[in-house]
């Protein structure tokens, strides 16, 4: 059964009183959902079309990978509530800037910010905020450069600005955030001390892989 016919069956065990009420609340966040979507899709094309210019100025693409995802209506919910604030879909319009999300994953640290200022210099969009991991990382070792920006979404009567979270990250720092986010979520226990470290460690030779392969692809370009 999927997401919506589930919805759907249980307002229909709901009293007549309250349907309607709940009937609308679903919509609203189904429209949110589309909202959503479709800023994450406008920063995806954007950033497919820095990649493929990059491409055909220098021979080479900046971006290996590309990835979106949208909060489900579930973890709005729960962020709403973990916050003290109404659930509501435009409570979650004023008061969330993650419901979309998009990660974009370089090959070397240098690429990471020159997308970063690509997106920035944009004219239709505005840099929210940044948080730069990589400069200053977390004491997990954990490493990404973060921003927020908003993008115009035209609808059919309507245009919004709709926040959408940036993560921007080496290939490298990618498989370390997979498997120490694998790690955690595997296990409901406290992770011993020498564990953290040890992964904190990891994460500081990824750190200087990153910065050799880097150096080691400048010094290849000068010998063309």
């Amino acid at each position: 059964m999927d997401e919506q016919n589930f919805y759907l069956d249980t307002i229909g065990q709901i009293v007549p009183a309250q349907r309607e009420q709940i009937i609308n609340a679903f919509y609203e966040f189904l429209e949110l959902e589309h909202l959503y979507e479709s800023a994450a899709e406008i920063v995806k094309t954007q950033l497919s079309i820095y990649d493929n210019e990059f491409s055909m100025k220098f021979q080479r693409n900046p971006i290996h990978n590309i990835k979106s995802r949208i909060k489900s209506p579930q973890s709005i919910v729960g962020k709403l509530q973990k916050k003290g604030h109404p659930v509501s879909a435009k409570s979650a319009e004023q008061h969330l800037m993650d419901i979309a999300g998009v990660r974009v994953i370089c090959y070397y640290i240098d690429d990471i910010y020159a997308i970063a200022e690509l997106l920035t210099r944009h004219d239709e969009f505005k840099l929210v905020k940044v948080k730069d991991y990589i400069k200053n990382p977390k004491p997990s070792g954990y490493r990404s450069f973060h921003m927020v920006i908003t993008v115009p979404v035209y609808m059919a009567a309507t245009k919004k600005r709709v926040p959408v979270e940036i993560q921007i990250r080496t290939i490298a720092m990618d498989f370390w955030a997979a498997l120490e986010h694998q790690l955690h979520y595997k296990t409901s226990c406290e992770v011993p001390l020498s564990l953290k470290e040890e992964l904190k460690e990891c994460a500081e030779i990824i750190s200087m892989t990153d910065l050799r392969m880097q150096d080691i692809y400048q010094q290849i370009h000068e010998l063309d």
